[in-house]
């Protein structure tokens, strides 16, 4: 009697079990990415390899100054509405006006209207509107305003 007993709350426990993993499945389903990569060609094949110094990023970049360690480091960032957001401005900040070109070190950053371009080598970013910098003492300020919500993020020049 005890036999059948254990086996029925065996039963019972893969199936609450089974419907447990069913009803979360789409918590504990693994997600794979695929990413293409291209690969110099191997020794002895016709393929030339690819030039590392002809290759060059490009794209919508929001966040390019932050990953741009070599010319700015990224000393804040505030987020919210834009009326909050704006009141976190340094008070002694200073518009950039476009057009106008700021650099630093072997980075340069076209503000153009309420875009900017980052350009590093052959890589350029474009950081989309509406995005709005300012000055304050050593500082850069980058104020981006996108969807009805602002990023604020105050950058300090690395000196080498």
């Amino acid at each position: 009697m005890i036999r059948y007993l254990v086996m029925s709350t065996l039963i019972v426990l893969a199936i609450a079990i089974a419907i447990a993993a069913w009803v979360n499945r789409d918590l504990i389903r693994l997600k794979i990415a695929s990413v293409y990569a291209r690969v110099p060609a191997k020794p002895g094949s016709s393929q030339a390899p690819v030039s590392a110094s002809s290759a060059s990023l490009r794209g919508d970049a929001p966040w390019v100054l932050s990953a741009l360690p070599d010319c700015l480091r990224q000393e804040s960032e505030s987020r919210g509405t834009p009326l909050y957001v704006r009141a976190h401005l340094p008070p002694n900040a200073s518009p950039i006006v476009p057009p106008d070109n700021v650099r630093y070190a072997d980075c340069t950053i076209a503000v153009r209207g309420w875009e900017a371009f980052v350009r590093r080598g052959n890589d350029v970013f474009r950081i989309p509107p509406r995005v709005e910098f300012f000055k304050s003492g050593k500082l850069l300020v980058m104020l981006r305003i996108a969807d009805g919500s602002a990023d604020l993020r105050t950058y300090q020049p690395v000196t080498p």
